[in-house]
């Protein structure tokens, strides 16, 4: 009686996995479906910092002056902080051992710069006029000689009057008024040192 189920047994379970096998008919072996590419994500390159580049120079081609600036005076061969001064008329440069004397009938002077205790080569200019300047901290008035130098901001080179006063007990050897930057700058008092020093 057993020995008809030991032979049927074996062909029910074949025949049920032949069924189970058969009935996704459209399903496609795993390696034939068709992957995906997964896009990799590339690095991105670090930013340059932005640098701002401040201007030199105004829109029309004059110069931009910061509250202080580097001037070269040719005639020295050397540069010398200045106070860029839009209250002052006149600009100021720190002389001492001050000697007038007369060449061809004209008043001369000649002068050392001095500051920081630096002394310049001495220098001998034409007066231009001398003026009669009175200080709230001394009586009277002194009779200053105003003279013409040459001097150089940037690429900007001018000729301009210069007051000449010891100024060693003060910060700037070189104070630049008005008539110096009227016409060919024009002040930023906000900044400092706008003009590359000439060495």
């Amino acid at each position: 009686m057993n020995k008809p189920w030991k032979l049927v047994l074996p062909l029910l379970i074949t025949g049920g996995l032949t069924a189970c096998a058969n009935t996704n008919p459209s399903a496609e072996p795993a390696s034939s479906v068709a992957q995906t590419p997964v896009e990799v994500a590339k690095p991105v390159p670090p930013v340059a910092p932005t640098i701002e580049v401040q201007a030199k120079h105004t829109s029309d081609g004059r110069l931009i002056l910061g509250e202080q600036e580097w001037v070269y005076i040719p005639g020295l061969q050397e540069s010398f902080k200045a106070r860029i001064d839009t209250g002052a008329t006149t600009s100021s440069i720190s002389a001492t051992d001050i000697v007038p004397f007369e060449r061809d009938g004209k008043d001369w002077v000649k002068f050392k710069i001095e500051h920081d205790n630096i002394k310049s080569k001495e220098m001998a200019l034409p007066v231009d006029r001398w003026v009669r300047i009175r200080q709230s901290s001394a009586e009277g008035t002194q009779r200053r000689a105003v003279v013409q130098a040459w001097i150089q901001i940037g690429d900007v080179k001018e000729k301009t009057a210069f007051t000449l006063a010891d100024r060693t007990h003060l910060t700037f050897p070189v104070l630049l008024g008005r008539s110096f930057f009227d016409n060919v700058a024009l002040v930023d008092v906000s900044r400092k040192y706008v003009q590359d020093k000439r060495e």
